[in-house]
């Protein structure tokens, strides 16, 4: 009888291991867990960075994989980052808690012939605001890789911001 006992203890024990390392899996696939090194540089200063250090190899056409990004941009995930560019227009003038931004003004990264690496969602940290302008703005925040699919199954966002600051 002891010996059944120990068999199922054994077969519960390596059960809850299985899940534990499965639960550890999925939580780093989501992002959920965070390196030592990730939160170190999340807890620092931020660093300056253009639309042109988030540019890879695509054609417009091509579907967005992953494997795309450089080593460069996957090292920025998790990093506190700065850069500028342009709130995209919307309708909300003032009390905008999230926003696109964008490379610049131009048409071509409003409409639907932008390229992925040309824009960044940013959610704005609870009771923060900004409002709508036509120039650029400067944002400061953790930066994230996250695809986000929409109709069709095509990206249509891949960079997200955790924003701390507009200026």
């Amino acid at each position: 009888m002891s010996e059944k006992l120990s068999a199922k203890r054994l077969e519960l024990s390596s059960r809850r291991r299985l899940l534990a390392v499965a639960a550890a899996a999925v939580m780093l696939v989501l992002g959920l867990g965070r390196s030592a090194l990730a939160e170190e540089q999340a807890a620092g200063p931020p660093r300056d960075v253009t639309f042109d250090d988030l540019k890879f190899d695509m054609k417009k056409e091509d579907p967005f994989v992953r494997k795309m990004l450089t080593p460069k941009i996957e090292k920025l995930d998790g990093t506190r980052i700065r850069i500028r560019g342009y709130i995209r227009p919307s309708f909300q003038q003032s009390g905008i808690t999230q926003f696109i931004l964008v490379r610049d003004n131009m048409e071509c990264c409003f409409g639907p012939g932008a390229f992925l690496f040309d824009c960044m969602i940013v959610e704005l940290q609870p009771n923060l605001t900004t409002d709508f302008t036509v120039r650029p703005v400067t944002v400061e925040g953790t930066f994230s890789i996250k695809e986000i699919v929409g109709p069709g199954k095509k990206h249509v966002a891949i960079y997200h911001l955790s924003g701390e600051k507009v200026k």
